[in-house]
């Protein structure tokens, strides 16, 4: 089997034909699909999806870093369900805590820290990840972590948490940064993006296979240009994975689907 373990299900290109995507990654293969939040609203569509869908859709309920701070500053993320005001934090941390029963892991949280690089920003996305690890380690749940341009940053506040588990998604930093991660023992996603990607062909020889898995950021960093992922393509990412390793895809795909049932316990 194949595992998709962050993805948008609920953004419009992939919502309005649901049945279709899903259809199509069962043909595929895929036998768990992680669908993230982002925000309240987004975490309300993600957790109504899981309980559609069960089987094969969980989820994964979190902050993505702009939306905490109320920023709308992402010309790729139209038709998503934004948090155009600064968000509750606490009081979402509080609802996500409730809902942890509901949920595989805590994501998509994190920094970002390519469009927002003024002091003020980038102490209030620490303060607020803090808050967030700390419920991670309260709910015994493992994080999704978005770290664009603040690789080094996010790593330094996961190393002072414990957690059940960490999964550096389409992570972006350089290679010492990638071993650092890895000799931490954390994860790493690999979208299909590795197709056309040289960055994520270096990252797969740098981690070790029992700490790779597989997203597809579906609708976003699909294998061709152009045209909307879905969950479908991590036979793409395990593919190049194996042509990067020069491993038996057979082997590869065992192993990434065992270590998704490991981190995030299959779909519920």
């Amino acid at each position: 089997m194949y595992a998709d373990v962050h993805c948008h299900l609920n953004h419009p290109l992939l919502k309005q034909r649901l049945d279709e995507v899903l259809r199509n990654a069962r043909d595929a293969g895929v036998g768990l699909i992680v669908t993230a939040g982002v925000n309240p609203a987004s975490n309300d569509e993600v957790l109504a999806m899981a309980r559609q869908h069960p089987g094969i859709v969980t989820c994964s309920l979190g902050m993505y870093p702009l939306d905490a701070l109320g920023l709308d500053v992402e010309s790729d993320a139209v038709g998503m369900t934004r948090q155009l005001q600064p968000m509750d934090v606490d009081a979402e941390l509080v609802r996500i805590e409730g809902l942890a029963d509901s949920c595989v892991a805590i994501g998509e949280v994190g920094m970002d820290f390519k469009v927002t690089k003024d002091a003020p920003s980038i102490a209030k996305q620490k303060e607020i990840f803090t808050k967030i690890l700390d419920l991670a380690e309260r709910v015994k749940k493992p994080v999704v972590v978005h770290s664009r341009s603040a690789e080094q940053e996010c790593i330094e506040l996961l190393e002072t948490a414990t957690l059940p588990g960490i999964v550096m998604h389409c992570f972006g930093g350089r290679k010492s940064l990638i071993r650092r991660a890895a000799d931490n023992g954390w994860s790493f996603s690999v979208p299909p993006v590795i197709a056309r990607l040289q960055h994520f062909q270096t990252l797969v020889g740098l981690v070790p296979l029992g700490q790779l898995l597989t997203e597809t950021d579906a609708p976003w960093l699909g294998p061709v240009a152009g045209q909307t992922n879905e969950p479908m393509n991590v036979r793409v990412s395990v593919d190049e994975i194996a042509k990067a390793l020069r491993a038996d895809p057979q082997h590869v795909k065992d192993m990434i689907w065992k270590n998704a049932r490991a981190m995030f316990g299959g779909a519920s």
